[in-house]
């Protein structure tokens, strides 16, 4: 990891912080770099209006208790890492050859979008229990890296 990177993931931490999610210890934030360029950024959050889970006061997956890493699908947010991309396709940003940052592992939906988009490494802080997900970008031989945040980075 290099000074960038620290750079970059710490930005994620911001970017998450934006997130409209009920769950505090879910909010999470991703940016798509390109030769030191933030390109996009994305967090997790209900699509334009629909009302979050934060307007709701309630978590539907806490709600229904539904497993962290199962039935994606069942919640109200994208996840950030889709926002990201969804964001360069709205504003014509090629961002294929770029990273993207993320604070969180993406799940196996954010990884075939990921791939499908052509990014080209990955790089994030927290573990997410989706090994499917790694399996699929090893195969499609994007570049995985967790961040350690050491010392005198």
């Amino acid at each position: 990891m290099n000074k960038w990177d620290k750079r970059f993931m710490e930005l994620t931490e911001t970017v998450a912080g934006w997130s409209s999610c009920f769950q505090e210890n879910r909010h999470v934030g991703a940016i798509i770099v390109k030769d030191k360029r933030v390109l996009t950024t994305g967090y997790n959050g209900a699509p334009e209006n629909i009302q979050s889970c934060a307007d709701r006061k309630e978590c539907l997956r806490r709600k229904l208790n539904i497993p962290s890493g199962t039935k994606q699908e069942i919640c109200y947010a994208v996840h950030a890492e889709q926002n990201a991309i969804i964001q360069a396709a709205r504003l014509g940003v090629n961002i294929s050859g770029a990273t993207l940052f993320c604070t969180h592992q993406p799940c196996v939906i954010c990884a075939k979008m990921i791939i499908n988009a052509g990014i080209s490494r990955v790089v994030y802080r927290h573990g997410y229990p989706d090994e499917f997900s790694m399996q699929l970008f090893r195969e499609a031989n994007v570049i995985v890296e967790k961040y350690e945040d050491i010392e005198g980075d």
